[in-house]
């Protein structure tokens, strides 16, 4: 049973995009499109180019903002308000999932790459509100983006959160390397199993792994 490997966990720490909601929300489809055209207007190049890039950096740097700003200079304040002036009309609350966070003991985070403006309306869209003691982006980390082990770092540090006793919830598996590493208790939420030794567990359904762990 996993609620045994969580009975020292005080400290929660959640993704956002594709964890706190399912995949078939699909956000990222808007905001990949959103994206691809941010790289065509502040690079000059054209859409096959832009999604080329758009991926190549995610691949390379954790996040296309991150490609942008090593490469080309680029002000992140701009993008990430564009690529996140997106629809959340697909978000469904979740009642249950928000009772099982509420039931959680000690302290909860969200750690996301975007940015944490952008978050906030999602939590509120999930029914999740003021469940949460600290919501983390990109930006807090001065825009050093996951999987790189300083930007957990820099967001744990400014939290204080005792990674020897917290859990991690990540939907891309790259991610969960720096928290294994620091010693956190790694949940992967996504459709299929990622195997990897930073991986101590694996789910599609967050709401039913939580109510497994009360």
């Amino acid at each position: 049973m996993a609620k045994q490997h969580f009975s020292h966990v005080t400290g929660w720490v959640f993704d956002l995009d594709n964890t706190l909601y399912p995949p078939e929300a699909r956000l990222f489809d808007q905001i990949e499109v959103r994206m691809t055209q941010f790289v065509m207007d502040a690079l000059g190049v054209d859409h096959a180019r832009a999604n080329h890039l758009r991926r190549h950096y995610w691949h390379t740097y954790g996040t296309t903002l991150a490609g942008l700003m090593r490469e080309h200079d680029v002000d992140p304040a701009p993008y990430l308000t564009h690529v996140h002036d997106i629809s959340l009309v697909h978000i469904q609350v979740d009642h249950d999932l928000a009772a099982h966070i509420r039931s959680l003991p000690g302290r909860k985070i969200v750690y996301t790459n975007g940015c944490a403006p952008y978050a906030e309306r999602v939590i509120a869209a999930r029914g999740l509100s003021g469940l949460f003691d600290a919501v983390y982006g990109v930006e807090h980390a001065g825009f050093l983006p996951k999987p790189e082990a300083a930007a957990f770092t820099a967001i744990f540090t400014a939290d204080g959160l005792d990674t020897s006793c917290a859990a991690m919830f990540e939907d891309d598996p790259r991610n969960l390397a720096a928290p294994h590493a620091m010693g956190m208790r790694t949940v992967h939420v996504a459709p299929d199993p990622h195997e990897a030794a930073h991986i101590h567990h694996h789910t599609n359904d967050l709401t039913g792994f939580l109510a497994r762990l009360l």
